[in-house]
């Protein structure tokens, strides 16, 4: 068996902990083979956002457009666009494929970095919602994001049930939302698609750094759909990857306190 492909287009992360270095560990550790498209250059740490410079729209464009002319590309995961102009390219390089031979699409909307940062110009959701929401073939937004896409807040697992039946109601496409905003303690996960709404749960871990937990767990679903596995159970397992790699999280102590990060690899 061929080696999938599998693409993320998103920012690079100066930390190591998000974004495309996130999904290249994470695609590593699945044992598929990773490209990338690079959106932007991001200088953060957890909890700090500190300068943005992002990639000339042509150069991104020339990026997706060479891999996936290149390589037999399985599946694609989105994670920081920056701006409506490289989804609108982002979109344009999809669609030019023909309908039979796109590669699965995960689109995780990032918007928002944990430090509360904005990593978006204005005008990207809209965007999201008008062109590249409808080509998904799973969308994957965290509390903040559901909440920001229906113009509500969402606080509890009640209200993240409704949002799900609400969202898949208005595009048609399945939506995995993630709950560990709501740390409680179960880290519980709503999938809802054609078959219905699923629920997926693990303990959540108190105390730990969360920093670059939905670029991984989306790089995980996309790289088990590039392997072969029904979105449920891409899923699942993507789930119990990412718990993992937050229990098994890297700790140091540094001049300006505690630093951690995700553990993407383990024996």
């Amino acid at each position: 068996m061929e080696t999938p492909v599998v693409i993320s287009i998103a920012g690079s992360d100066s930390s190591g902990g998000a974004g495309l270095q996130a999904d290249l560990k994470t695609f590593t550790h699945f044992k598929v083979y990773a490209e990338t498209v690079v959106t932007s250059v991001v200088a953060e740490v957890p909890g700090k956002v500190v300068s943005i410079q992002p990639v000339e729209p042509s150069v991104v464009r020339d990026q997706l457009t060479l891999s996936l002319s290149h390589f037999p590309v399985l599946a694609i995961k989105t994670g920081m666009l920056y701006s409506s102009e490289i989804i609108d390219l982002v979109c344009e390089a999809y669609e030019a494929l023909p309908e039979d031979e796109r590669p699965f699409l995960v689109v995780d909307p990032v918007m928002i970095a944990t430090s509360g940062d904005s990593l978006v110009q204005s005008g990207v959701l809209e965007r999201y919602k008008i062109r590249l929401f409808p080509l998904a073939d799973l969308i994957t937004p965290n509390l903040d994001e559901a909440g920001a896409i229906l113009g509500t807040k969402l606080e509890t697992l009640s209200q993240m049930r409704d949002a799900a039946a609400e969202l898949y109601q208005e595009f048609q496409v399945p939506f995995l939302l993630k709950g560990g905003h709501l740390k409680s303690t179960q880290a519980v996960d709503l999938l809802i698609d054609s078959d219905g709404l699923h629920e997926f749960s693990e303990p959540y871990r108190l105390g730990v750094s969360t920093h670059g937990t939905g670029c991984t767990y989306s790089a995980a679903i996309a790289a088990n759909l590039a392997l072969g596995l029904p979105l449920q159970e891409a899923v699942r397992v993507s789930k119990k990857y990412v718990t993992r790699a937050i229990t098994d999280s890297f700790y140091w102590n540094t001049k300006t306190g505690e630093a951690s990060a995700l553990r993407h690899f383990w024996a």
